[in-house]
């Protein structure tokens, strides 16, 4: 078996200054890297003061993209492509997830997860097929990966906020509606925002949203 890679990346510390009682965990976009996510902890530090955040770098180097990584190559943009990708790169989060839920001495229900993208596409496709449920999961700007098989191999379901921009010329609007449609008949309880005029990026509407959604699951 190959060995899964050990992920590494900026951590911010809880402004207690106390353990943390909760975690987030930012997963970034096609390369980018964890420093860039990790900008997101400043806005809403001091609403959850007692959240570590961390922000890993995805496992392989981005060609192209200096100081950039990517979940899987996205030289092949097929919904069979999004697929393997996806499912290649979950072992390697699912062990970051773990490592980080032990040294902290936490519980699924006190992570949630905080996707970008393709950071997103792999929140999506990890967290319901983990056997204990998470927090909660924001999937900014994203999709899900591998949507078909996700009926079958369901096995938590954690609420759900999927935040987008109506004018996105890298992932359409659309993805957030078809991955609305396969999670809330599931069972998801999904929340959806939609920012007018938004291309592929978050708005300070979306980090308001996700700040209630991070403050309604984790306190």
């Amino acid at each position: 078996m190959t060995d899964i890679p050990t992920l590494t990346g900026p951590i911010v510390l809880p402004a207690s200054g106390g353990a943390p009682k909760a975690m987030v965990i930012l997963l970034h976009g096609y390369g980018s890297n964890g420093a860039d996510l990790i900008g997101l902890a400043p806005y809403w530090r001091d609403a959850l003061p007692d959240v570590v955040f961390l922000s890993p770098n995805a496992p392989q180097p981005c060609p192209g993209a200096p100081g950039g990584y990517q979940w899987w190559s996205l030289t092949d943009f097929s919904p069979a492509a999004r697929a393997a990708g996806v499912r290649a790169a979950a072992p390697v989060v699912d062990a970051y997830i773990d490592a980080q839920l032990a040294r902290y001495s936490l519980g699924e229900d006190r992570l949630v997860l905080i996707g970008f993208s393709q950071g997103t596409m792999m929140s999506l496709h990890v967290a319901p097929r983990r056997e204990r449920t998470l927090a909660g999961v924001i999937g900014y700007s994203g999709m899900l990966a591998d949507a078909q098989s996700l009926g079958a191999e369901v096995k938590s379901k954690p609420p759900v906020l999927l935040v987008h921009g109506d004018a996105d010329p890298m992932l359409p609007v659309a993805s957030l509606y078809e991955a609305e449609a396969v999670l809330t008949p599931l069972g998801f309880d999904v929340t959806t925002h939609v920012s007018p005029r938004l291309g592929h990026s978050i708005d300070e509407a979306g980090l308001q949203i996700g700040q209630q959604f991070l403050q309604h699951v984790l306190t």
